[in-house]
């Protein structure tokens, strides 16, 4: 399987027919059949910014490779689809979709409840976050009051975001500190601020932070959770638009992957076996909306 450019994708524009031919019922799916003769293409969204293993760019500075993209190629070849790539910011992923420029998003987005208003989702990977600070650092992060003071990196609009905000909120209620809420959007700028010691830790997915710690060498995991918090496993999903009738489509296509073994496959590739899930889910419970 070839890995196409950009974490950016696009799923063709499947007719409505075509869709509820290609799906089962809710949960694990049927193995999903594409329209006879459909290679269009249409736009999945996926963040530019560099995020290995997720998405990032190759030694030619220009082929977009890792685990998100060779999951929706995965996915797309599955239905009998041509994707098409580009690349946007975090924040245009949720723009793209509102305005049907994305028929869906395959960009390690967490399914929260705030998001389940507007959005469909369709499981492909559990959701886990980090803590990650200088090595050497001395300190552990269990809970809100391990941070208590603390100047924190996160980048903003994420789940990571919401449960330090929480957190925050938490510690003030209970007499400590708040949580100094520093953001950034780009992973070179946050490693940096780490490095020169800035910030205290950056709070990020799992994934990112293991890659950083393995390859950099200058860095430790000091804490891990849920990417829903401290009750719920958080899940990674494909995102569609509410209520678009393609939800089911790339359920049945996820749990055809998974079926197959190429989806292990990925995951083992890109160190990521420890978040792979049995079967996709469509709207599972997500990270719960912000108390207080």
């Amino acid at each position: 399987m070839s890995i196409r450019r950009s974490t950016t994708l696009a799923l063709a524009a499947l007719t409505a027919t075509g869709l509820l031919t290609a799906c089962g019922a809710t949960g694990s799916a049927a193995d999903p059949v594409a329209p006879e003769g459909h290679k269009d293409g249409g736009v999945i969204g996926a963040s530019a910014d560099a995020s290995p293993p997720l998405g990032f760019y190759a030694t030619d500075d220009r082929t977009r490779i890792g685990s998100e993209i060779d999951i929706a190629t995965l996915v797309a070849d599955t239905l009998g689809l041509e994707p098409r790539f580009e690349e946007v910011s975090w924040e245009n992923l949720f723009v793209g979709l509102d305005s049907s420029k994305f028929d869906a998003v395959l960009s390690n987005v967490t399914v929260t409840e705030e998001r389940k208003e507007k959005y469909d989702f369709a499981t492909y990977r559990l959701d886990n976050i980090a803590f990650e600070a200088k090595k050497g650092s001395g300190w552990k992060v269990k809970g809100p009051a391990d941070v208590a003071g603390k100047k924190i990196s996160v980048s903003s609009g994420t789940n990571q975001e919401k449960i330090l905000v929480d957190w925050s909120e938490e510690n003030v209620r209970a007499g400590r500190e708040p949580v100094d809420i520093t953001y950034f959007q780009k992973e070179t700028d946050y490693y940096l601020a780490l490095r020169s010691g800035r910030v205290d830790a950056h709070l990020g997915p799992s994934p990112n932070a293991a890659y950083h710690v393995a390859t950099a060498g200058q860095s430790e995991i000091i804490g891990q959770l849920s990417g829903a918090g401290g009750d719920l496993q958080g899940k990674i999903a494909a995102t569609t638009k509410k209520d678009s009738g393609l939800v089911k489509a790339y359920a049945a296509a996820i749990d055809h992957i998974i079926r197959n073994g190429s989806y292990g496959e990925v995951l083992k590739r890109w160190g990521l076996s420890g978040e792979a899930v049995k079967r996709s889910e469509i709207n599972p419970p997500g990270l719960p909306r912000p108390t207080g």
